[in-house]
């Protein structure tokens, strides 16, 4: 497993403004999950996307951290947490690990919140946290078939390729530039509001060794996610249930969850992309500012 003695900031430095510290929670594995914490009031968890990071809220944190006490957390292997050989990725294990986490460092009354597969952990996880989750905000839910898939025919084909299973392990190693940000980019109405630096960074973190095992090991493992939708009537927790109007997710996809939540408000955020968290961070941290 390869270990930092402390965890990487260099990029969290960038848009941080100084503020917050970043950190690493051990797991009772051993395995250390980084994390970026600041401000002050009642605890809110955030939990990114497939093949993100922490820095993926990079343009929400700063607009929530004089309301809240903000947790951004890098799931198992991702961004720059461990990367452990042999773990698994599916919903049950990142589940877990959020779990984890919040328990860890002892959180209660928690705003629990995340975007795409975080989205779909949120709502998961609250299940098991149901004595400290205060409220959940799910934005683009990822709990469908395909997913990321149906970005644009670039996506369809790199993501596919990568779950295959003889050629699956090549094209998990292959992120040249131009084509991860064509993959990125079908997940945006204003294609201008993807970071090039953000691009850059999670090109950066993708380069430790043992990262493409674990990037195939998330595509794979979404169909899970799929799955891991007929837990959400145990869903204790009020819902904010959050699509952007131009999600890859369908109509019926989005009332199918709502369906089955049992106490749910619904909000669709207009021309909007899979991404709103850096496309939409003004709409994203109002939602979050309104549900305290």
């Amino acid at each position: 497993m390869e270990r930092d003695e402390s965890p990487d900031a260099t990029y969290a430095r960038t848009w941080s403004d100084g503020r917050g510290e970043v950190r690493f929670f051990t797991r009772a594995d051993g395995s250390r999950l980084r994390y970026y914490t600041v401000g002050t009031g009642p605890a809110l968890v955030l939990l990114h996307t497939v093949r993100g990071q922490l820095d993926y809220f990079q343009r929400v944190i700063p607009l929530l951290w004089d309301h809240y006490t903000v947790y951004a957390l890098d799931l198992p292997g991702m961004g720059w947490s461990d990367i452990v050989p042999g773990a698994q990725y599916e919903e049950p294990q990142l589940r877990a690990a959020v779990a984890e986490f919040v328990r860890g460092l002892d959180l209660h009354d928690v705003i629990l919140s995340g975007e795409s597969l975080g989205g779909a952990l949120s709502l998961s996880a609250s299940i098991d946290l149901k004595d400290r989750v205060s409220r959940v905000v799910a934005f683009n839910s990822y709990d469908y078939p395909q997913g990321g898939e149906r970005g644009n025919w670039i996506a369809r084909l790199i993501i596919s390729s990568v779950r295959m299973p003889v050629v699956g392990p090549f094209f998990a190693t292959q992120e040249p530039r131009p084509v991860f940000r064509a993959i990125l980019r079908g997940g945006y109405v204003d294609k201008s509001k993807l970071p090039e630096d953000f691009i850059t960074e999670l090109l950066r973190s993708g380069r430790r060794k043992g990262y493409d095992k674990v990037s195939r090991g998330i595509f794979r493992s979404l169909k899970g996610f799929d799955r891991a939708r007929e837990r959400y009537p145990r869903v204790s927790a009020p819902v904010t249930l959050v699509y952007s109007e131009n999600d890859w997710s369908r109509p019926a996809e989005r009332d199918r969850v709502a369906n089955a939540l049992a106490d749910v408000h619904r909000i669709t955020v207009p021309r909007t992309g899979h991404f709103s968290a850096l496309e939409r961070p003004d709409e994203m941290a109002r939602i979050l500012l309104d549900a305290a």
